[in-house]
């Protein structure tokens, strides 16, 4: 019973560790591409042909970027990016294709669009240290002013 107990342990142990893989995004296939054609269609057709994307150009709306990635997930590690597709679709000033390019993560490097965590300013102070370091600053007098 012993041996059936820690074997079975052990199995969930190893399965606990196994890779999981996530997909975020969405890129349209070749196929999908091929139906948009380079001069002739607008924003409106495209979105008609393959959808919206997820982000678009920040300062001029010249561009469309759909965004697909594939994350590894291991264990209690951080995920990390294993695959990358990026699908840039570029408008001329008067609105109707003008390019279709396809890159992948060997194509550039990691770009933060969006931060969400808050670095603090505090370097080399543990919180202990922050809880007393203001003991001996405060003097009668403080505690007296009005």
């Amino acid at each position: 019973m012993a041996l059936r107990m820690a074997a079975l342990g052990l199995l969930l142990m190893v399965a606990a560790c196994a890779k999981v893989y996530r997909n975020h995004g969405y890129v349209p296939d070749d196929v999908e591409l091929g139906k948009v054609e380079i001069g002739v269609d607008t924003r409106e057709t495209v979105a008609e042909k393959i959808g919206r994307p997820s982000a678009q150009g920040l300062l001029n709306d010249l561009g469309w970027f759909y965004v697909q990635s594939r994350f590894e997930h291991y264990g209690p590690k951080e995920p990390q990016e294993i695959e990358r597709q990026v699908v840039a679709i570029n408008f001329s000033e008067s609105g109707t294709v003008q390019n279709i390019g396809r890159y992948g993560l060997e194509d550039g490097r990691v770009i933060e669009l969006s931060r969400r965590v808050t670095e603090t300013n505090i370097k080399g102070v543990t919180f202990i240290g922050q809880l007393l370091g203001n003991v001996g600053r405060i003097t009668a007098g403080d505690l007296l002013r009005e």
